[in-house]
């Protein structure tokens, strides 16, 4: 057998062992790249956490998308269908819980833009430390920013990330009427599953309730029953349209009994507060409108609040308002107590003039105020 011919210069032979210092070059590339690999995969997995995080993280800006409102509408020919309109609306109906202290408030809000702003009762999230919103649909929750709060309106915006969300309409301001049939929806009880659905009607218009520091008035009351949980939730008509926020509910006392009287934030009073809270998680502060009064509400069946007191050097002096005034109206509309009184007065702006309709001897007048900002303290 003829023998092979020698390798050429540089070359090894044919099943000859690999020289000891390539195999070392060898082995190193290969841990070379093999660490490089790795160190790659932990930045990819650190960034793409960070990435998945920071795309999962609610925004914490206002949204810049306008609120759906309705058209004008004479009235409803026909009964609101209960299941009709739960289905139109509990897409937009989210539940929402936040860790206060040591435990959990739990409530309601509506999605208002499509791109994730929620509007729920400020009860609901005051002091929160962490805010979760559970969309229609869905088992598990999502993480929630509280944008801005108006404890005294009883209103607070919050929003979530992403996009595509089914926001809810508003009706008409002008559009509600006493009779007409309401619905509230909500997660009552904080019950499992899907929102709880009461079917009543509008009893009345422009109530107002005030306790502690919270102060509302333009509400609707409904005796569409509203428990622990529908806070926040949306009160709807026969078209699914939002026309109030549901906010209270009486209960009995020693000297009241109620039966099926609830209340819900109206459409005309929520949608300017929508505006000023978006304001406000915009960096704009809010300051408080102050007439400067002490008030006693009256208890002999007549309508209208008692000056119990005029500060010095309030917009209450200035105009001429005295103890023992009797105010009835403010910029028209009427006073019915001193609730109605307070927050017809914190709805104003510092620099707003207001008239104020008093009774003084049996005589009405009317006062032009000057409002400022209530002073610290």
């Amino acid at each position: 057998m003829a023998a092979l011919p020698p390798p050429p210069p540089g070359r090894r032979p044919v099943g000859s062992p690999e020289p000891p210092r390539r195999r070392q070059r060898t082995l190193a590339l290969v841990g070379l790249v093999g660490l490089v690999a790795w160190l790659g995969g932990l930045a990819g997995a650190i960034f793409g956490g960070q990435v998945v995080d920071w795309i999962d993280r609610p925004p914490t800006r206002p949204s810049g998308e306008a609120i759906d409102i309705a058209s004008p509408r004479p009235g409803f020919e026909n009964r609101l269908d209960v299941a009709v309109v739960a289905a139109h609306v509990g897409p937009s109906t989210v539940t929402v819980s936040a860790d206060i202290g040591g435990g959990v408030s739990l409530g309601t809000g509506v999605i208002v833009t499509d791109d994730g702003e929620i509007l729920t009762n400020a009860h609901v999230v005051d002091g929160a430390r962490v805010v979760r919103v559970r969309l229609a649909g869905e088992s598990e929750p999502r993480e929630a920013t509280v944008l801005a709060s108006d404890r005294g309106n009883d209103l607070a915006l919050l929003r979530i990330g992403g996009d595509g969300y089914e926001e809810a309409t508003f009706a008409d301001p002008g559009s509600v009427r006493i009779g007409d049939d309401v619905m509230a929806i909500g997660f009552a009880l904080g019950l499992d599953g899907d929102p709880s659905v009461t079917l009543g009607i509008v009893s009345a218009l422009d109530r107002s309730v005030g306790q502690g520091d919270v102060y509302l008035d333009g509400l609707i009351q409904t005796d569409a029953a509203i428990s622990s949980g529908n806070s926040g939730g949306p009160l709807v008509n026969a078209a699914g349209e939002v026309v109030g926020i549901n906010t209270a509910v009486a209960r009995d006392t020693a000297v009241f009994t109620a039966t099926n009287v609830g209340f819900a934030i109206s459409v005309s009073e929520a949608l300017p507060i929508v505006d000023a809270l978006r304001a406000q998680s915009d960096g704009e502060v809010r300051e408080e409108a102050f007439l400067g009064v002490n008030l006693e509400d009256r208890v002999d069946g007549g309508q209208g609040v008692i000056i119990t007191g005029v500060e010095e050097g309030t917009p209450a002096e200035a105009a001429g308002v005295e103890v023992g005034d009797l105010v009835v109206g403010i910029d028209g509309a009427a006073t019915d107590g001193s609730s109605s009184l307070i927050a017809a007065i914190r709805d104003k702006q510092p620099g707003d003039e207001v008239t104020v309709t008093i009774v003084r001897a049996d005589s009405e007048v009317d006062l032009d105020v000057t409002l400022t900002a209530r002073p610290e303290g």
